[in-house]
């Protein structure tokens, strides 16, 4: 209360004082080096007035007494004391201003529900209230009982101030990935068959695994369409990958390809229950906008690229350029000179000798 009193009365000499001449001294009092050797957080709490941050800050030994007073003298002057290496003169602007220190987090495109909440609960930056990873007890503390996870939180880099917690960043991400997906829903071309947004987040999540090339996603989601369009199997090795779980080793069998899971597309027609990851903006407007065209298959040519065929035979002839790189009977590779495309089956001119890059 004392150091109140004294900053009230000591801040009406300093006014008359300035207005006798002593404004050089004013000057060198708020603009004279603080003494801070390492980077500053302070928290400006709610109704905190600048009476009370001058005196904390006189506790904390960063400003002395007339510096103190000068400073609340000049933001009462400048009509900033209710709007609550530097100088004080910067500080209050800083204060004022209302800047906060904003931390980061990074959700990937194509991440998982599980990698989602290993790096929530990792940050070192949010405030953790989250007891349990159990999908259920997740999906009721942001507000959504009943809904599966998988590819519900939209992937992209998220600021966030001091005192977040893991549940509001969650239901962020979350309302985020609604607010998008529903956006591109609403632009959807009309022959898609698919009946809602829900089934636009699956494909879109079986896009987004299948390639990492932005320009060949509308290509992708054309492949599907047309597929589902046909009552094909969509055959995408992503959601076998995704029904193997932990016993997938990075290599899929031909075992793998025949098991009894609603996620292997090898098997079951349509798609799968649930997206299989988090599907970024280029695999959510790809899906309801996908390229024309008459592809039912790819393959991947290296390079991170695929090469797109309209028929069976086509394709048979692009899995040997490609995969088996020209080791196959040669009765398939007779069949293969039908497809100019197969440099493979033209005497060794393939195009991995051209445009792939490996």
């Amino acid at each position: 209360m004392l150091k109140k009193i004294l900053l009230t009365v000591f801040g009406l000499l300093l006014l008359s004082g300035a207005v006798g001449g002593s404004g050089y001294w004013l000057y060198l009092q708020l603009n004279t080096s603080m003494p801070l050797q390492t980077e500053m957080r302070y928290t400006l709490k709610p109704n905190t007035n600048i009476s009370q941050v001058a005196i904390h800050f006189m506790d904390l030994h960063l400003i002395d007494y007339p510096t103190a007073l000068a400073w609340v003298w000049l933001a009462r002057y400048e009509g900033k004391a209710q709007k609550m290496g530097t100088t004080p003169q910067k500080l209050l602007d800083i204060l004022i201003e209302g800047k906060t220190i904003q931390y980061t987090l990074t959700l990937p495109e194509g991440w998982n529900f599980h990698q989602v909440i290993a790096a929530v609960l990792a940050s070192p930056d949010l405030t953790h209230t989250l007891n349990s990873v159990d999908e259920k007890v997740i999906m009721e503390k942001i507000g959504h009982p009943n809904e599966h996870p998988e590819g519900r939180f939209y992937p992209d880099t998220y600021h966030f101030p001091e005192g977040t917690t893991d549940v509001a960043f969650l239901q962020r991400a979350y309302d985020k990935m609604d607010k998008e997906l529903n956006a591109a829903w609403e632009k959807r071309r009309p022959e898609l068959p698919l009946k809602t947004a829900y089934e636009a987040l699956i494909l879109a999540s079986l896009v987004e695994k299948e390639t990492g090339a932005a320009e060949e996603r509308p290509q992708i989601a054309g492949v599907f369409v047309r597929r589902l369009q046909k009552g094909m199997l969509l055959q995408t090795d992503p959601s076998v990958i995704y029904a193997l779980g932990s016993n997938y080793d990075g290599n899929i069998r031909k075992d793998d390809l025949s098991l009894k899971n609603p996620y292997n597309t090898y098997v079951n027609k349509g798609l799968p229950p649930t997206p299989i990851a988090m599907p970024g903006k280029d695999a959510i407007h790809a899906v309801v906008n996908p390229a024309n065209g008459e592809s039912l298959y790819f393959v991947a040519k290296g390079g991170g690229m695929h090469y797109f065929s309209k028929n069976l035979s086509e394709h048979e002839c692009a899995v040997i350029e490609f995969q088996l790189k020209g080791k196959a009977p040669r009765m398939f590779q007779q069949r293969c000179g039908q497809h100019p495309s197969c440099g493979v089956c033209r005497g060794g001119q393939t195009l991995s000798n051209t445009a792939v890059k490996t």
